[in-house]
């Protein structure tokens, strides 16, 4: 369960000071959160990846973290940056994302419309609507402004309602 504001502090101080026992409190509070939302970016095995990366980012940056924001938006901020870092790099040929053989239909079908919106439009959608985050918090993750941001999230939802009509007939 996630700890609070000045706890996350004083554990991120402790681990920029080499308290490996702080920062591993750190990551089993936040790791799961972290890779369910790097897995509903992509691949699961990019999502470990970027997840790894994102924990050494943050251990070997620990010190830069001032508390402002919840350390789990600092965290997930790094993630973002990470990802996108692995997004731009010239990658093998893509293999077409698929739904992960015990996904249930529904799940697949949100998958597929998932992978059909643009990386932001993805971002932004599951960080305030698959994870709760506030708009002000997922603005901030992904460094966009507010409004910016709110638009990006009507567009992701508009886009996924288009998906979803002509295959079920909802009006």
């Amino acid at each position: 369960m996630p700890s609070s504001n000045d706890d996350d502090l004083a554990l991120c101080r402790r681990a920029a000071k080499g308290d490996e026992r702080a920062f591993a409190m750190l990551v089993a509070s936040y790791e799961a959160p972290l890779r369910s939302f790097l897995a509903r970016m992509g691949s699961a095995e990019l999502a470990d990846d970027i997840a790894q990366e994102a924990f050494l980012k943050a251990w070997r940056f620990a010190s830069s973290y001032d508390g402002r924001a919840r350390f789990s938006t600092w965290l997930t901020k790094i993630a973002w940056r990470c990802l996108l870092d692995e997004v731009r790099k010239p990658a093998a040929p893509d293999e077409p994302q698929r739904a992960a053989a015990g996904d249930s239909e529904q799940g697949a079908e949100i998958s597929d419309m998932l992978a059909r919106l643009s990386q932001p439009e993805r971002a932004a959608l599951i960080l305030c609507e698959g994870h709760g985050w506030s708009h002000g918090e997922a603005a901030e993750m992904l460094q966009m402004p507010l409004g910016s941001l709110k638009t990006v999230i009507a567009r992701a939802k508009a886009k996924c309602r288009s998906m979803w009509r002509p295959q079920h007939g909802d009006e």
